[in-house]
């Protein structure tokens, strides 16, 4: 895939992932990657991350999900790529 194509990542982290500040630490970590991001807190104990910008960074993000903050415990990182929507400042965004 091209490094530079612009992707969507629908991303699923578990383990304990909430009430650590893991979704602001993907949003910082996205940022710093120039990456869209969206993280929500799902009612099983998951995050769910949205993000969009280049293949490469999406890569380098999903990383950084695996590492999470101080307090975090990362069991799992799945995701799927797809076409992106530009729609990430739609605070109604559900998984």
């Amino acid at each position: 895939m091209n490094p530079e194509k612009i992707i969507r990542a629908e991303i699923y982290v578990s383990g304990r992932v909430q009430h650590v500040g893991f979704r602001r630490f993907a949003e910082n970590a996205a940022r710093h990657l120039g990456i869209k991001c969206n993280p929500i807190n799902l009612k099983d104990g998951r995050v769910f991350v949205i993000a969009e910008g280049h293949h490469v960074s999406i890569e380098l993000l999903i990383k950084e999900l695996w590492k999470g903050p101080t307090f975090a415990r990362v069991k799992s990182v799945y995701y799927t790529s797809m076409e992106p929507t530009g729609n990430l400042d739609d605070s109604s965004l559900q998984p």
